[in-house]
């Protein structure tokens, strides 16, 4: 009987191991995907914000001293998506906005915004994400 304990002595350290390394992994991919999903709220935040304001300063809409956006001038709409994508705490600079109006950018048509943001997360191994978010609106003014 001696002799069958000694030799279950460190089974009890290894099944610790295992279930610890388990519980630990699936702890980290929670946050990190967590994480992921409160990154991807700001960008969905940010381009909703940009369509907000492309639909009310279409074509021409100039009145409020803020300049007109459309297919000519599209900065305005990038400068919004940018400043509230910088509220929801991401990295402007490796924010990427394309701007899609209708050639005519009268009341009517449809303005689509689509931001890509390369999510990186904090594990180790060197995985990159690219999250992307397309929101789009009817030219109200």
């Amino acid at each position: 009987m001696t002799r069958r304990r000694s030799s279950q002595r460190g089974s009890n350290l290894v099944e610790f191991s295992f279930v610890a390394f388990l519980v630990m992994l699936t702890a980290f991919a929670s946050i990190e995907f967590d994480r992921m999903i409160l990154v991807y709220t700001g960008l969905s935040t940010a381009t909703r914000a940009g369509v907000r304001y492309a639909i009310v300063h279409g074509s021409d809409r100039t009145a409020t001293g803020d300049p007109a956006s459309g297919p000519g001038d599209q900065s305005a709409v990038v400068a919004v998506v940018k400043k509230f994508a910088a509220i929801g705490s991401l990295d402007t600079s490796t924010l990427n906005v394309a701007v899609s109006y209708p050639t005519n950018n009268k009341p009517g048509s449809t303005v689509k915004i689509t931001a890509t943001y390369p999510y990186v997360p904090f594990v180790v191994l060197p995985l990159r994400v690219t999250l992307t978010n397309t929101t789009q609106g009817i030219i109200v003014f």
